[in-house]
C-alpha cells in the first residue's frame, strides 16, 4: 500500500529507485492509448529495462516465475510512463479500472496471476487505492518478439 508520508506518485517512485522510462515507439500500426470521455484504453506494453532490453523467453522453462514478476513489474513502469506522456500527471488518475496480463508461457505452466502481480504490486504502492484494478491474467503460446508478458489497462481519469 502507498506510504501516506510519500503525498505524490513521484515520490512513491523515487522511494523506490524507479524512475519513468522514455515510451517506446509503438512496433505496429497503433497507438499506445486511446481516450473515450474520462477512459484512456493502453495498449499491451512488454518487459522493456532500464537498458532499453526486450525481456524474453518462455515463462516455466527459460524464465523463472519470479523472474517473470520483475518483468511485469517493468511492463508495469511502462504502463506508467504512457500514462504520464497522456495526462502529464500521474495524480490525474483517478483508478485503474481494468488489466489484461498475458504470459509467454509453457502449457503446464500454472503461476499466471502470481506473475501479473508484479504489474498489480507496483500500480497499488505508486497510485494507492487508485491502483486497485480487476484483472485478467492468461498464458498465451507465444507473444511479440518473444517477450515474457504483456499487459493491458483500461484507465479512469480525471478532468
Amino acid at each position: 500500500m502507498a506510504s501516506p508520508l510519500l503525498t505524490t506518485c513521484y515520490d512513491r517512485l523515487r522511494h523506490r529507485g524507479l524512475a519513468l522510462p522514455q515510451v517506446p515507439a509503438p512496433i505496429g500500426n497503433f497507438t499506445h492509448c486511446v481516450r473515450e470521455g474520462n477512459l484512456l484504453f493502453l495498449s499491451g506494453q512488454g518487459p522493456v529495462n532500464e537498458k532499453g532490453e526486450l525481456m524474453t523467453g518462455k515463462v516455466g522453462a527459460d524464465v523463472s516465475a519470479d523472474e517473470a514478476y520483475r518483468h511485469a513489474e517493468l511492463v508495469g513502469l511502462n504502463l506508467l510512463s504512457v500514462l504520464h506522456q497522456e495526462l502529464g500527471d500521474l495524480g490525474r488518475v483517478r483508478r485503474i479500472v481494468k488489466l489484461l496480463g498475458m504470459i509467454n508461457a509453457t502449457p503446464d505452466f500454472e503461476e499466471h496471476p502470481r506473475v501479473i502481480n508484479g504489474c498489480s504490486d507496483l500500480f497499488v504502492d505508486i497510485l494507492g487505492d487508485a491502483g486497485r484494478h480487476s484483472r485478467s491474467a492468461v498464458g498465451v503460446g507465444s507473444l511479440p518478439r518473444n517477450i515474457t508478458v504483456e499487459i493491458e489497462a483500461v484507465v479512469a481519469v480525471r478532468d
